[in-house]
């Protein structure tokens, strides 16, 4: 069956479309006018002046220079209607100077009671408002670039894009916005300092570029170019040009960013009252640094790193015998995260950046870092080494480096090694992989490939791990297929495997029709159930007696609304293996054996532009050998700006013949932004696994972009009826497990 579910998506990827790829070379280099379905016959332009007087960043856009600069003003919509004229207009104008590049953005509106501007946060996410996002691509390869975002409230966000990989939206660069609102409309101006983008430096320059606005009321999508349904911001061979640079040249500038510190922690108690620390306090500084080697080559430099300030880790109760997958939150390793990428995320990854400086689930020192990344002609390279102290003592090496193949594909090769004398001996692993993004006739078609190995001491020979994937993401069709195998030894000391010893095909067939009645956008439906089939290494896949785990899944029904609103209807098929007795839930066994067991599935979820939206999932039907139903709940209001309350509730009830149980995780989020540089955050989490609330309060102001202030409280308490200080108590004060109070101060120096 699988196989034949295999070839089923194989041939509808190929369905009506001819195997003959389109000359993109030649597209992006011809610059005339815009072909069918926003599809580049030629790369439009917009020159830019240059400066005479001064630009005030103020949002008015009633600088002199204004008046003269080239516009853009031809906006088209990729939703709802492809192609289409935006329904409101739009117009652009880009200017520099010496320094940076200065865009103006009008965005027109017939109805200014009704534009929604919730968020104030650096890095918030903006989904949920209109909002203006500016792509620049300063190396001008359809490759890469910079995202720029904003709301009319002046929010700032950013991102770096890599080909038809995710975005990395934790770079955080150096630049600033400002709006303006009206009765007609609303107003940003963008400065964006040539230090921040990269590219070569000499030639007369160009950039690559694009403007998209989102119109959060009729969810209406509107692009200056790439506005085509399987196109959009991130297709950078789309793109238009920035002409009229003239030659740049880009310093190779430092930047150094030393910190202070002040920690004071608390006295920490047993879940019985008993003391097992004192209280503590202490200060402590430490340097990164930020070194342009070459205009296209960045050096990291981190000495004495402390994380004090980023937010705790989300609480999980496991109901699986698989260990769970934490994202990494710590800047030093986050920003350009996607140079070191490799492998499946969150189940079989070379290089997981969380096995440095963590330890047994508790933070370790960083005693020193280094990085290097960047681009130097058809080459991307990322090279990384870490060194910890303390009871881990250990050194963590990486380097990646990928290789420009056609004209968005790229190969690749990556190397880790992690030795030290916290290591039983020099643990390494390798692999190359390989991603073709290709567009045929006007669809995306995406095959991928990794192949790794590793070598631990004390474990002979090398053990082998692969995946291949063929994507085909486009409107009508979204479709996916992958084989992949992990030998049982395979075991990256810097990375992450969910689990060994198994080959698994994974695959979903998506049918997305258009309609428009009943306020429904879109439909979408799975004519066929998506799997997932994990057998036995040595196993036949087609077999179910080979099979560890395997998870079916038919969509009857799914829906996008035009107000944003989605809702999915969802049969579920499991079976999983499990060789031997594993816990469950606390005091709660599953036996080993074979389980199948039928779930139906209800998910519904409100558009983030009301002011109260709401997700809501129920899933019910059997579980191993009993019965469970989980109901989830996440709720979030975002008022004028200011003021952002969510809170979010999962129950899952569960009969066993072992026993019944009943897993609660709850969190509460409130954010109260005082303008865009200055927010504090207070966040609350409970399970009832580990019978303890924990708190986290955070205060962050920047003073200027680059320089940070924190003030951080952190705190957790047991809530175990039997503990004698418990939380919340009448009786007696709650004693904390653990707390802390830190204020940080971070000066960036740009000399």
């Amino acid at each position: 069956m699988v196989p034949l579910l295999f070839c089923h998506t194989l041939l509808l990827v190929s369905t009506g479309i001819a195997l003959r790829a389109s000359p993109l070379a030649a597209q992006q280099r011809d610059t005339t006018q815009l072909g069918a379905r926003g599809r580049i016959e030629s790369n439009p332009q917009l020159t830019v002046r240059e400066t005479v007087g001064p630009i005030r960043l103020d949002g008015r856009l009633d600088d002199a220079d204004w008046a003269r600069a080239d516009s853009i003003i031809d906006f088209r919509q990729r939703e709802p209607e492809e192609g289409a004229p935006a329904s409101e207009r739009t117009t652009a104008k880009v200017l520099r100077d010496n320094d940076a590049l200065y865009v103006a953005i009008r965005a027109w509106d017939r109805n200014m009671p009704d534009l929604r501007a919730t968020q104030l946060r650096r890095d918030a996410e903006l989904d949920s408002d209109d909002n203006l996002t500016l792509l620049i691509d300063s190396f001008h390869d359809r490759r890469s670039g910079f995202l720029f975002r904003t709301n009319a409230n002046g929010a700032m966000w950013d991102a770096q894009i890599a080909g038809s990989e995710r975005s990395d939206v934790d770079w955080n660069g150096i630049w600033t916005v400002a709006t303006s609102r009206d009765s007609s409309g609303w107003s940003a101006e963008f400065r964006i300092p040539f230090r921040s983008l990269r590219f070569e430096s000499g030639a007369s320059a160009a950039f690559g570029f694009n403007i998209r606005r989102f119109i959060r009321r009729t969810n209406e999508e509107v692009l200056w170019q790439s506005w085509g349904r399987a196109q959009g911001l991130s297709q950078l061979q789309n793109a238009g040009d920035l002409v009229g640079l003239g030659v740049l040249s880009r310093a190779r500038n430092v930047e150094l960013k030393p910190y202070v510190l002040a920690r004071v922690v608390t006295p920490e108690y047993s879940t019985v009252g008993d003391r097992t620390a004192a209280s503590s306090s202490s200060v402590k500084s430490g340097l990164d640094a930020k070194v342009a080697v070459s205009p296209t080559l960045t050096a990291d430099l981190t000495v004495n790193t402390d994380f004090a300030q980023v937010e705790s880790d989300r609480q999980a109760i496991n109901l699986s015998r698989f260990p769970l997958f934490f994202p990494e939150k710590r800047e030093f390793f986050l920003e350009s995260g996607n140079t070191f990428a490799f492998g499946t995320p969150g189940n079989a990854q070379l290089f997981y950046s969380r096995r440095i400086g963590v330890r047994d689930g508790r933070p370790v020192p960083i005693l020193g870092g280094a990085r290097l990344y960047g681009k130097h002609g058809p080459w991307t390279l990322g090279v990384l080494d870490a060194r910890t102290g303390g009871d881990d003592d250990i050194n963590a090496a990486v380097v990646r480096v990928k290789h420009d193949v056609l004209d968005r594909s790229y190969l690749g090769a990556i190397a880790t090694q992690r030795s030290g004398p916290g290591a039983v001996g020099a643990e390494r692993s390798a692999g190359i992989d390989g991603n073709f993004p290709l567009v045929i006739r006007d669809h995306n078609l995406e095959p991928s490939f990794w192949v790794a190995g590793t070598r631990v001491p004390g474990t002979p020979g090398t053990a082998f791990a692969w995946r291949a994937v063929v994507d085909y993401p486009n409107d009508l069709f979204d479709n996916v297929a992958s084989v992949a195998r992990v030998n049982a030894g395979f075991k990256p000391a810097l990375g992450f495997v969910r689990r060994t010893g198994f080959i698994e095909t994974t695959g979903a067939i998506r049918y997305m029709p258009r309609v428009d009645a009943f306020g429904i956008r879109k439909l979408e439906f799975k004519p066929t159930p998506s799997w997932r089939i994990v057998a036995d290494e040595t196993g036949n896949l087609a077999d179910a007696r080979t099979w560890q785990t395997a998870d079916f899944e038919w969509r009857f029904l799914g829906a996008k609304l035009q107000s944003g609103d989605e809702f999915e209807l969802n049969l579920q098929r499991a079976m999983d293996a499990p060789p031997e007795a594993f816990e469950v839930f606390d005091g709660i066994d599953i036996a080993g054996g074979k389980y199948w067991f039928t779930r139906g599935e209800v998910q519904v979820s409100s558009s983030t532009g009301r002011p109260l939206s709401v997700d809501a999932e129920v899933r019910w039907g059997e579980f191993y050998d009993g019965r469970s139903t989980t109901v989830a709940l996440d709720a979030t209001w975002r008022g004028g700006g200011h003021v952002i309350f969510g809170a979010d509730v999962a129950r899952t009830s569960a009969h066993l013949p072992s026993g019944s149980f009943t897993a609660i995780e709850t969190a509460g989020r409130l954010e109260y932004a005082v303008n865009p540089r200055a927010n504090f955050l207070a966040f609350v989490q409970f399970n009832n696994e580990d019978k303890r609330a924990d708190f986290n309060l955070r205060f962050h102001w920047i003073p200027t972009i680059g320089d940070d202030f924190y003030v951080v409280w952190s705190s957790g308490y047991t809530t175990d009826a039997d503990a004698r200080y418990r939380f919340p108590s009448r009786a007696s004060l709650a004693r904390q497990l653990n707390g802390a109070f830190v204020v940080k101060a971070v000066h960036r120096f740009a000399p």
